[in-house]
């Protein structure tokens, strides 16, 4: 099912830093079935461990391609803590993947019919700033909520001046 667009503009309801995390895989050998195949399904049970437990700190996700050979996903995270726990937890796929990959490198089989990758960028509040225009939710307003764009203002000096007040544990009420 199709989410709606919202009409109008809208804007991301995220308060505090922003945690984006860019993760993909590029095919670099198409004959090299047995190879990228288990990457890419690896991708998409790390993707559905995390929705299923939300305590691990995904706010959302989307996943894209680049052209036939590249896959990636777009992540939204609570904090940097928690993307950094979900990667070295030794009860999580991730690690589990991270250490065969490092097994088969250390044993020379590694082939390089597939490439990883990923760029993790912390964005402190008032560094960033969205706006959707008659748009279903999307992006980081899918992963936070939306709201219109009039509470954090129309122009995007105006977003990226929003501030969130009275943040303390992990809590916090948007700035009047």
């Amino acid at each position: 099912m199709f989410a709606k667009p919202i009409p109008g503009r809208t804007t991301a309801a995220n308060e505090g830093d922003v945690v984006v995390l860019l993760i993909g895989m590029r095919i670099n050998h198409f004959w090299a079935v047995h190879q990228w195949v288990p990457v890419f399904l690896s991708m998409l049970r790390m993707l559905s461990e995390l929705t299923k437990d939300k305590s691990r700190g995904l706010l959302g996700r989307t996943l894209l391609t680049g052209s036939p050979r590249t896959y990636y996903v777009v992540q939204y995270w609570e904090s940097k803590e928690k993307l950094y726990a979900y990667a070295s937890s030794p009860d999580m796929f991730h690690h589990r993947v991270w250490a065969i990959i490092n097994r088969k490198e250390r044993k020379g089989k590694v082939r390089q019919h597939v490439g990883l990758w990923h760029e993790s960028y912390i964005a402190p509040e008032g560094s960033y700033e969205s706006i959707y225009a008659d748009m279903p939710p999307y992006g980081l307003a899918a992963a936070t909520g939306v709201l219109p764009v009039e509470s954090r203002g129309r122009r995007a000096a105006d977003r990226l001046a929003h501030r969130t007040v009275g943040a303390t544990n992990g809590s916090s009420t948007p700035a009047s």
